[in-house]
């Protein structure tokens, strides 16, 4: 019999809607639910494509006896983090301040005025590695919720009061400036791994956000080292296995430093971020690599993740069916040398072996491998390298493949179309950029619906009961801009502006603060509020580099203004933590740079145009259109006339401009950064 999650439409609520456990989805009537019967709220939060979250979910939460336990003696609550990362956000930040770690799933209980007082991550059925079996720790805070309850109030209580005083310390009204910028490359510089790429040991990320403020900062400032960083990395990244040789793509992260064993869940959010990444290292180098692996990733979200909606679902699954029937993580990707063999006979097998770093011994589980370039250039033979490369992928197709998280989140589908609009101009792709507009079609007419606010999520063409957080503002706002941008239609300036309207009315506070939900939010035990990115752009910053695009576009001083307040929080933590804050550091490179503003007087995909989108100046705004009432669209191309009747770029920076110029080798020059 299913439970309440199956009146959802969250995937992940849904995969435990058949669990005995009696599960309630974040509501009131959960707390007085809790209230009435006088027992704790079991927070459990987790996400579709969570490895540990299955095997949790598997091993307690489908277990009859205790879901009777857990019944009986709390109100269990499951919530979907990427549904409603606020809550998510409140409750983590408790763990990590009570046990110096987190993640998911996350474990939390909570008295019926949702304050916490005890917390975990994954517990194991039986004890192990020095942890508790769950059902111990359920048996704990029970009798402690029994017989120590006054303590159990005072415990909760002090945490509230602690998660109240850490509010943000804002960096004050200082804009961060070239020796701040200087100072978080020397960081990064300093946690580089020079021999793998990246930073830090295992496990590595794909460091997305640094990658785009060193783009920036060579544009800016011509520091070899910063490309260098880049460079080397995507080209780590993109010959291991975190990157699906076979189908393109990236997987969440490695858990090694030299990239070769991923953890094997495909996100959207990491896709949209490195595509991009990739397409502005190829801007900067003409690097046929860089080239190949952002057509790749773009292609492989269109293929692999698109909806029949014409959004972009969330995540594929770590895990799937392996041969032998079991539910396995990695098993769609990963090779042994006898598959090969059936595949492409002895010959090519033994060619693909050496080409993907496929061994007997394996690299993964049980003598299987992740494919990888096992040299760090490309095949001798390229042709051959394509054609085995071509039926692997054939084959791999007939596998089970990963279950799809189908729900859209909009943030991330703001990152998709900014990617994609901006690959499919870069390189002659029209349908790439046909695919990030009907994403945006579907973010207007569902998640936007009367205009009056942003909804965080749909599934299905329906639109969800969560409210959009800051960095759905930002994000989409960010992928409407640079949809205007690529293909000249300035609703997708107006949209944005809409979006950034109630940026500055519902989630800013005092002296440039961000706050990651509306004012008018529904009220945690504390408002989440953080500067920092994580495996996306920061809520904060992601707005800031929105308001600062906007007021380049429009001249709106209220938007130039919030945006520089918003980056004072960069210039304090920028030199400091830059792992961390790689998206201000890249907003902040564009307010050093102006940004440029680059209004183009002729047709949309000119070669005027073409110029101006390729250019490297940090955060330049490009406008382009033709005819009398281009101004109206875009107010930079209001008395902006095409010379002698041909199409001409005009370019400001800093409220100064060149002179107007019909030759793209000359904007291109004026736009190198």
């Amino acid at each position: 019999m299913a439970n309440r999650l199956a009146q959802t439409t969250s995937p992940y609520l849904l995969q435990h809607a058949d669990n005995p456990v009696d599960w309630w989805p974040w509501s009131p009537g959960a707390f007085e639910e809790a209230r009435k019967r006088n027992v704790p709220v079991l927070l459990s939060v987790g996400y579709a494509s969570c490895h540990w979250c299955h095997v949790m979910a598997h091993e307690s939460f489908e277990d009859a006896s205790l879901a009777d336990y857990l019944n009986a003696h709390f109100v269990p609550v499951k919530v979907d983090r990427e549904e409603r990362p606020d809550v998510d956000a409140v409750y983590m930040e408790a763990v990590q301040a009570a046990t110096g770690q987190g993640g998911w799933p996350m474990t939390v209980f909570l008295t019926a005025d949702a304050e916490p007082f005890y917390f975990g991550t994954y517990f194991p059925p039986e004890p192990r590695h020095g942890m508790p079996s769950f059902h111990q720790v359920l048996e704990g805070v029970v009798a402690a919720w029994t017989d120590r309850r006054e303590e159990v109030a005072e415990v909760a209580g002090r945490i509230v009061r602690d998660l109240a005083g850490r509010s943000v310390t804002h960096g004050g009204t200082e804009l961060p400036g070239g020796p701040e910028l200087a100072q978080a490359l020397l960081r990064l510089t300093r946690d580089y791994d020079e021999k793998h790429g990246g930073f830090g040991g295992a496990p590595k990320f794909p460091p997305s956000m640094v990658l785009e403020f060193l783009l920036r900062h060579h544009a800016r400032t011509g520091a070899e080292g910063a490309l260098e960083m880049a460079a080397d990395t995507c080209a780590a990244m993109a010959h291991g296995g975190i990157y699906d040789q076979l189908g393109g793509g990236f997987a969440r992260y490695s858990v090694d430093r030299e990239w070769i064993v991923p953890h094997f869940e495909k996100m959207l959010y990491d896709n949209a971020l490195l595509c991009r990444a990739y397409a502005h290292l190829w801007r900067a180098t003409g690097s046929d690599l860089a080239r190949r692996v952002a057509l790749e990733t773009a292609d492989f979200m269109v293929r692999e993740l698109r909806t029949a909606e014409g959004g972009f679902a969330s995540a594929l699954d770590a895990d799937s069916e392996d041969a032998r029937g079991r539910h396995a993580e990695g098993a769609f990707y990963v090779w042994t040398p006898a598959q090969l063999r059936e595949v492409l006979g002895a010959e090519d097998a033994a060619f693909a072996a050496e080409h993907f770093g496929v061994t007997e011994e394996g690299t993964f589980e049980e003598g299987s491998s992740v494919l990888r370039l096992a040299r760090t250039g490309e095949a001798r033979d390229a042709e051959r390298a394509a054609d085995v490369r071509a039926r692997l992928f054939a084959a791999r197709e007939a596998r089970v493949r990963p279950e799809r998280d189908d729900k859209i989140v909009a943030a991330w589908n703001g990152l998709a179309i900014a990617a994609l609009a901006e690959t499919g101009a870069y390189f002659g792709r029209p349908d790439l950029v046909e695919r990030a507009t009907e994403a945006a079609d579907l973010l207007v007419r569902v998640h936007m619906g009367d205009l009056a606010r942003l909804c965080r999520t749909s599934k299905d063409g329906r639109a969800g009961d969560n409210a959009g957080v800051l960095e759905d503002y930002g994000d989409v706002a960010e992928g409407f801009l640079t949809l205007a941008s690529v293909t000249g239609e300035g609703v997708w300036l107006e949209f944005a502006g809409f979006l950034l309207d109630i940026v500055l009315e519902r989630f800013t506070g005092e002296n440039g603060q961000l706050y990651d939900t509306a004012d008018d939010a529904e009220q945690l035990i504390r408002r989440p509020q953080d500067p920092t990115d994580s495996a996306t752009p920061a809520g904060w910053t992601a707005a800031a580099g929105a308001l600062l695009s906007y007021a380049a576009h429009t001249g709106s001083e209220a938007h130039r203004t919030a945006a520089e307040g918003a980056l004072g929080i960069v210039g304090a933590l920028g030199p400091k933590a830059p792992r961390f804050t790689g998206w201000g550091l890249a907003v902040a490179e564009a307010l050093l740079d102006g940004p440029r503003e680059v209004a183009v007087a002729g047709p949309v995909a000119g070669e005027l145009h073409r110029a101006a989108l390729l250019g490297r100046a940090p955060g330049a705004v490009v406008a382009v259109g033709e005819g009398p009432d281009a101004g109206a669209e875009f107010p930079l191309l209001a008395d902006r006339t095409p010379v002698g009747g041909a199409p001409t770029a005009y370019v400001c920076r800093h409220f100064v401009c060149d002179a107007p110029t019909t030759d793209a080798a000359d904007l291109a020059a004026k736009l190198a950064g």
